[in-house]
């Protein structure tokens, strides 16, 4: 059987909290808005709009916010590393005959910005896409695991009939993860390939 495995980018491949929150620090400070970049980037997952809102952005600003954040965020591409094991996950997929995918709520065009400063080869990357909102993108790709950090991540998988696999390196813990739906909890990406290779084992 060729697997097909989509991840998650945020806090499941790349660690974005230096980055987002050097480029939220330098957001606020333009727009004079009590928002401390490290605590907003402690809650990445939802839509930038709505982690704005939820900061305390006025409602009528957010749309500008969101303009300029796109504008600052490639600056900080290079400050934003790969999340131990991510490579070795992705390679793990695509030296077994799989298909690699990448499904994330990041702005498509940053998404690739870090897919390509990584040179990570995948076989599609779709942006723009939150919990549920990820099962179109999984299903037309057939995916049979989506991974991810957030228990979006999870809702998202389920909703496309994909084997949820969460990992602690956001801001869930396994319990958390467990009740919004994972079938199975890794600590890190590290644990991934070890992990694929018993499932495609088992599930072929």
């Amino acid at each position: 059987m060729t697997i097909t495995v989509g991840f998650d980018l945020d806090m499941t491949l790349i660690d974005s909290r230096p980055g987002v929150s050097l480029a939220i620090d330098t957001l606020a400070g333009e727009f004079d808005l009590p928002i401390v970049g490290s605590h907003f980037a402690a809650h990445l997952g939802p839509p930038l709009a709505t982690l704005l809102g939820d900061a305390g952005a006025p409602d009528d600003l957010i749309p500008h916010l969101v303009t300029r954040y796109r504008q600052l965020y490639p600056a900080v591409i290079t400050r934003i590393p790969a999340l131990p094991g991510a490579s070795a996950a992705l390679d793990a997929v695509r030296a077994g005959g799989g298909r690699a995918l990448v499904v994330t709520g990041k702005f498509e065009p940053h998404a690739r910005l870090h897919v390509d400063h990584f040179g990570w080869q995948v076989d599609r990357l779709a942006g723009d896409l939150w919990s549920t909102g990820k099962a179109d993108v999984l299903r037309a790709e057939s995916a049979h695991v989506f991974v991810g950090d957030h228990a979006g991540d999870m809702r998202g998988a389920k909703a496309a009939d994909a084997f949820a696999v969460g990992v602690t390196t956001g801001p869930y813990d396994a319990d958390g993860l467990r009740a919004a739906g994972a079938d199975v909890v890794l600590d890190d990406l590290v644990e991934f390939p070890s992990w694929l290779a018993e499932f495609a084992r088992t599930s072929g």
